[in-house]
């Protein structure tokens, strides 16, 4: 079969940050297979694909579509190879129409007219013709975080996508989502497709994936059958050593309750109630998961627990002191933090570097703070040490939050909340095994740190 990709050591280097992002990496994808590349968070895997659909530029390297060696300086030029990608933060505009995103600057139009009608079937055939039926009137910022993947692929297939780059496309979506996506890859191959996914999640590169390639450190490990590959082996690679794929759970030994909601009643954005008399407790040392499928109240109900939404009926109890009427500001200070489902639009500030994130909770401390003025040095020896505690080592002091990757956006949403915190609210999907054992190491550091300590993580 011939290589519809060829990735020939391909090195990039950011020097704003001092990461070698990739080194001399090179990287085979053969016509119509799924091709999984997997590696930790911050491995390259973001950056290799982003320089393979003109988003940046390699310092040194080539690249060959179809055995013809191309030159992409711009999303433009891989589009017109027939290069698609769907990322990891979505490129919609939510007050748009399905149809309208979808056919955004390739309109059928008549006398400068668009032509609605026309827009809305031909979105709905192309749907139809891939099995991904979709309502064209309907608006992105009413649909389930799957749909609005849904029509990302479609818009990249309405360009005559042949090669397909999703990235971590299974991050943010339900099991159920997961599922339905992971039909589509296969159809999608079966139709000629040459699909590269992009993950961390090794269960779904047994269930979908032809060959994979592992990175690691920015460098480019190996390239195996998936077939003939155990899921251990993958960990192995991904991490260079061997990984506990399951955790050692001992018996829990809770102490006193420390968080109460009692009779609580939440309403959604439209009036209606999300949340109907809700009671439990949390005690000191102690885990508490609460389940269920997207959109039955989850999101409503952490909101509300954070400060972020108000409560129609009910109280909150954190520590003996009733904070139902409490700010966010307020819950923090009490020792209270919030890790949301969105890190970009709710945990991270995009426009800001990683020391100025960091000092977000608590740029009013004598420590940062002078007569008013911030003290940059504090904030960047305070951000060393975030990075080094938590082993992140793709982010650098002084770094903008844009150029991160979505992994190591994660980690550092965690750590912007855990460091002044006694109690977590923590929305979650699947993640990388190695990412649950540093998660569960910060957890459990920061309980034994006991009660009223804050920067224990």
């Amino acid at each position: 079969m011939a290589n519809a990709v060829e990735l020939r050591n391909i090195t990039k280097y950011f020097p704003s940050s001092n990461v070698l992002a990739n080194n001399d990496v090179t990287l085979s994808i053969a016509e119509g297979e799924v091709h999984a590349l997997v590696g930790e968070n911050g491995a390259g895997k973001t950056t290799l694909m982003n320089i393979f659909y003109g988003l940046h530029q390699p310092d040194s390297g080539e690249i060959l579509v179809n055995g013809q060696p191309v030159e992409i300086h711009h999303p433009d030029d891989a589009i017109k190879l027939g290069i698609g990608m769907v990322h990891q933060h979505f490129k919609l505009v939510p007050s748009f129409t399905i149809a309208e995103n979808i056919m955004l600057g390739i309109e059928p139009n008549q006398y400068g007219m668009l032509k609605k009608k026309e827009e809305a079937e031909l979105v709905r055939q192309l749907a139809n013709d891939f099995g991904l039926p979709v309502d064209p009137y309907a608006r992105i910022r009413d649909l389930p975080v799957g749909m609005q993947q849904r029509v990302e692929i479609l818009k990249a297939l309405q360009r005559e996508a042949k090669i397909l780059i999703l990235d971590e496309p299974t991050a943010v979506l339900t099991p159920q989502e997961v599922k339905e996506l992971l039909a589509v890859v296969r159809n999608l191959a079966q139709r000629g497709r040459t699909i590269i996914f992009i993950t961390h999640k090794l269960v779904e590169v047994k269930d979908v994936a032809d060959r994979l390639s592992v990175m690691r450190g920015g460098k480019m490990i190996g390239t195996r059958s998936v077939a003939e590959t155990s899921i251990p082996d993958m960990a192995r690679m991904m991490v260079g050593r061997s990984v506990l794929l399951e955790l050692d759970k001992k018996p829990a030994t809770p102490g006193q309750v420390v968080f109460k909601a009692d009779n609580i009643t939440v309403t959604d954005a439209s009036g209606l109630p999300a949340v109907r008399h809700i009671s439990f407790s949390v005690r000191e040392g102690e885990i508490l998961g609460i389940a269920g499928v997207s959109g039955n109240g989850q999101t409503e109900l952490v909101e509300a627990i954070s400060g972020m939404r108000p409560v129609e009926g009910g109280t909150f109890t954190f520590v003996d002191k009733d904070i139902t009427r409490r700010s966010v500001g307020e819950r923090r200070k009490q020792g209270m933090a919030h890790i949301p489902e969105d890190r970009i639009k709710i945990g991270l500030n995009l426009e800001t570097n990683l020391d100025e994130n960091l000092v977000v909770n608590r740029y009013k401390l004598p420590e940062f703070n002078r007569l008013g003025f911030m003290i940059l040095s504090a904030m960047k020896r305070f951000a060393s040490f975030a990075v080094k505690q938590f082993s992140i080592a793709a982010a650098q002091p002084g770094e903008m939050i844009a150029t991160l990757s979505g992994g190591t956006c994660r980690r550092w949403c965690w750590r912007v909340s855990c460091l002044a915190s006694r109690s977590l609210s923590l929305p979650t999907s699947q993640r990388a095994v190695w990412m649950w054992a540093a998660l569960s190491l910060c957890i459990g550091r920061w309980w034994m740190c006991g009660t009223g300590r804050r920067r224990c993580c």
